[in-house]
């Protein structure tokens, strides 16, 4: 479908519906009849009531995709009876677009701003820019433009600091806001611990940001400067779980972090039991393959098939779209 020499952009949406399959089934029909666009995943949450997608293609097609699939999460979903476990601000919650290939950070902001003004002024809709396409430095961060999630978006959208990079600076009861950017690779990554108490969960992922707000230089510290982690209880699953983004897939190796956790839950008396991957991910986030085998070793160590079926060919971003 792609070849070596093609531009290729990675997008993993999300969106606040993770319960009624006719209208997941639209937000992925928006994105597959698109050209030149792969729709590589969908990961449904039902406790987060949140569905990931994972698609890559070339900018043109990436940025139709994009907007007809929010044009969809607009018409179909009503944040207004939307409850779930995870933390959210609008039906399509936040769109980020990773470079994957032949395409540098720059163009791919250049590409969101496009994306954005489009939404803005064809649907109306509140845009607000992050992470390398923001537009002011606390915007940056996803969890600032989150805090508060919908239910805050009525009482501050008004104010000057809050005024949306695009679309009209009024609260949309139905909708409520998106973020959209350019970013680099990110694991959304969740954790099942031996226990039902979310309290440890919760504790584990405190740890976790103890130890980044130290900057001790210690390795732990090191190791967890880009890692972001809430504890909750997981109904799906019937036990608690420490869910994280990993914002730097170098300097916080997925197998150490995961080592790490291991060691705090050991220590208050739980410990974990499988990992679950949402979304794709990049073979590198893996650290140095020799071969087949040692990669078959490392998702074994993780427990990726224990919450549910890993498959390299699917979960594996490169052998998904055979670039292996």
């Amino acid at each position: 479908m792609f070849t070596s020499t093609d531009q290729l952009i990675e997008c993993v949406p999300n969106f606040s519906e993770g319960r009624n399959q006719q209208i997941i089934a639209a937000i992925a029909a928006s994105i597959s009849k698109i050209d030149s666009i792969k729709l590589m995943n969908i990961d449904i949450g039902f406790d987060a009531n949140r569905t990931v997608f994972t698609f890559a293609g070339k900018p043109a097609a990436v940025e139709e995709a994009a907007f007809q699939s929010v044009k969809i999460a607009n018409e179909l979903i009503d944040m207004r009876t939307h409850i779930g476990e995870h933390p959210r601000m609008g039906a399509c919650d936040v769109f980020p677009m990773i470079p994957l290939q032949n395409i540098s950070m720059k163009e791919v902001v250049e590409i969101t701003k496009q994306v954005g003004k489009r939404i803005g002024e064809e649907l109306n809709l509140p845009v607000y820019l992050y992470e390398h396409s923001a537009t002011k430095p606390e915007r940056k961060n996803l969890a600032y433009l989150r805090k508060g999630e919908y239910e805050s978006i009525k009482d501050k959208i008004n104010l000057a600091e809050w005024k949306s990079d695009f679309g009209e600076q009024k609260f949309n009861e139905k909708f409520g806001m998106m973020a959209l950017g350019a970013r680099n690779f990110l694991i959304a990554y969740n954790i099942n611990l031996t226990t039902k108490d979310e309290a440890i969960a919760k504790s584990i992922a405190k740890q976790i940001r103890i130890l980044r707000e130290n900057k001790d230089g210690s390795f732990e510290s090191n190791l967890v400067q880009n890692v972001k982690a809430i504890g909750w209880f997981m109904q799906e699953f019937n036990c608690a779980q420490v869910s994280m983004n990993i914002t730097d897939i170098e300097k916080s190796p997925i197998i150490e972090v995961f080592s790490l956790i291991k060691k705090m839950a050991n220590e208050i008396g739980a410990d974990t039991n499988g990992s679950e991957l949402i979304g794709l991910i990049p073979l590198r986030a893996f650290g140095r393959i020799n071969n087949t085998i040692d990669l078959e070793t490392k998702i074994n160590f993780l427990g990726l098939n224990a919450v549910k079926p890993f498959d390299m060919e699917k979960n594996i971003i490169e052998y998904n779209l055979g670039m292996i």
